[in-house]
């Protein structure tokens, strides 16, 4: 296996958590938005993120272990999460998984779309890019969970 570079360069990194900083606060759901990241860094299988989404969820917004436990096969667990959320992780998957589709189904888009205003749709799109970039740099940097990520 040949080495990998483990540093990030500085400009990339603070233009990474500017773009973070500015799709979250758009959303303005802190749950949800750990949600969404820490359902695409499962489908990515980010450790880094994962670990890291999972504790903030958890810890800092209160999100019960149990939804957290569930996440993976949201679909089959009716009542665990809320219809808004429900369209979110949908949309999640659909952006995450694009190489396998080749393009986001309208039905998910226009569900989205019901739950969401234009703006935060914006905001929820541009979350879902960012977490999918930011486990793109953690897995193929092979940053392990609870280590320097820089």
């Amino acid at each position: 296996m040949t080495a990998r570079t483990r540093q990030l360069d500085a400009g990339v990194r603070t233009a990474m958590q500017a773009l973070s900083a500015a799709a979250k606060k758009g959303l303005g759901d802190p749950v949800l938005t750990e949600l969404v990241a820490i359902r695409a860094s499962q489908l990515n299988q980010c450790a880094f993120c994962l670990d890291m989404h999972v504790d903030i969820a958890v810890r800092k917004n209160g999100e019960s272990p149990k939804r957290i436990a569930l996440l993976n096969s949201w679909r089959e667990a009716d009542d665990t999460f809320n219809d808004r959320e429900k369209a979110a992780l949908a949309l999640t998957e659909a952006i995450t998984l694009l190489t396998t589709a080749d393009y986001v189904p309208n039905e998910t888009y226009d569900e989205a779309a019901k739950h969401f205003t234009e703006p935060e749709l914006a905001h929820l799109i541009a979350s879902i890019v960012v977490i999918n970039n930011w486990n793109r740099l953690m897995v193929s940097r092979r940053i392990e969970p609870g280590g320097p990520a820089w």
